[in-house]
């Protein structure tokens, strides 16, 4: 069941195609060994566009170590139909976050912090983000769904970020979803 799962999860970047989420996971623990004594924020968000006969999901995996470098990674889905309700949209976006979120077990969190842990007197961090492409603004149509987006991330255990601050979906998915 675990194979087949994975399998079902194929992640792209520049330099690989098809990675397993097993192969995203290692990319994640290798880069944050590689500078255990750092500030590591893991953030994942989805961004969407409509299309003339289908509607793409960009959901964007990034491990960004401040200051020193970032790995980041995508997962695309196409929905062949045109999505055009804003809030279905927005919900399919939040929920494809949600099952990638929901691949980093808490044996897989553990793992990760137990590499920030010997050096945390020294200052190292981990944060776990969701990157949600909406916002509070009063202009802005998204704004009538931060609460229930919101409070979707943070049942998951995840800090949610909205717009400004939810680069990982509205700058780099959104980039791979033209």
């Amino acid at each position: 069941m675990k194979n087949d799962l994975n399998n079902q999860y194929l992640f792209q970047n520049l330099q690989e195609n098809r990675m397993s989420f097993d192969q995203v996971f290692e990319h994640i623990v290798k880069f944050m060994q590689s500078q255990p004594c750092s500030n590591f924020r893991l953030m994942v968000g989805t961004d969407s566009q409509v299309h003339q006969t289908h509607t793409i999901f960009i959901t964007g995996v990034v491990i960004f170590n401040e200051g020193n470098g970032v790995w980041a990674c995508i997962r695309k889905v196409m929905i062949p139909r045109r999505m055009l309700h804003l809030h279905e949209r927005i919900s399919n976006e939040l929920s494809l976050s949600e099952e990638v979120v929901s691949l980093f077990t808490k044996e897989r969190k553990n793992q990760l912090i137990d590499i920030v842990l010997p050096y945390l007197y020294q200052g190292a961090t981990f944060t776990m983000e969701g990157h949600i492409d909406i916002g509070a603004g009063k202009k802005n149509k998204t704004s009538e769904f931060v609460n229930e987006m919101v409070a979707r991330m943070e049942a998951m255990g995840v800090e949610p970020k909205i717009k400004p601050n939810a680069f990982v979906a509205s700058s780099y998915a959104n980039r791979y979803t033209k």
